[in-house]
């Protein structure tokens, strides 16, 4: 049970953090890729140790084709990434609502100047680099494990940087899923695509990933 209580407190954490410095503080694209950035670091060195630090779907079916988790272990984490997401976007809405601002303002992912093909192209390649450098890091033989939370936090930054303006940055579908379900309109009708994306990008990186950190025979 423990376990998933972190997945939730780490998702939660994301998801809270990064989408207030967008949707209350205001803040520049920088400062937005830093909060979710320092947030998934913040959350790697806390609950990393407890649930191995996924606090994202597409990380987990990455772990769970590379056997480094079970089915089971595999579905209550991505349940309770979820609920995490859920969750903090509620709070958001409050907390949004409380203030005075509009409540279908609440981060969520979505894109206006590229087709949903485009979008998915986006999304899988971004969560390909970004999960193949969390597998890499952590790698039990050729990983540092010492600098692996800062590394992870430091490569979600840069690639939300460079994929911010195309698709909101998502690259983990419980990061939109909660914001786009309660703001609704079109984040909701793409939401699918914030599934798609990741979790494909999820797949190649665990294939990649495997690969190259296979002993030569």
């Amino acid at each position: 049970m423990k376990k998933y209580v972190s997945e939730f407190f780490g998702a939660f954490l994301l998801v809270f953090i990064g989408s207030s410095a967008a949707v209350i503080t205001k803040g520049s694209i920088l400062t937005i890729a830093l909060a979710f950035g320092l947030a998934i670091t913040i959350s790697a060195y806390t609950f990393g140790s407890i649930s191995g630090g996924h606090f994202n779907p597409a990380v987990t079916t990455a772990m769970l084709i590379q056997k480094k988790i079970s089915a089971k272990d595999a579905a209550f984490y991505m349940l309770a990434q979820f609920i995490g997401g859920l969750v903090a976007a509620a709070l958001l809405l409050f907390f949004v609502s409380a203030a005075g601002l509009p409540t279908d303002a609440l981060a969520q992912n979505d894109f206006t100047q590229i087709s949903a093909g485009v979008a998915i192209l986006v999304e899988m390649l971004a969560t390909f680099l970004f999960v193949t450098l969390i597998l890499l890091v952590t790698d039990v033989r050729l990983g540092n494990a010492n600098f692996a939370g800062l590394i992870i936090g430091l490569s979600l930054v840069l690639l939300i940087l460079t994929t911010i303006s195309l698709t909101g940055a998502s690259l983990n579908p419980a990061r939109s899923f909660g914001p786009a379900l309660l703001a609704g309109g079109s984040s909701l009708s793409h939401l699918w695509v914030y599934f798609v994306g990741p979790e494909l990008g999820g797949v190649l990186a665990a294939v990649f990933a495997k690969w190259l950190t296979a002993e030569d025979k």
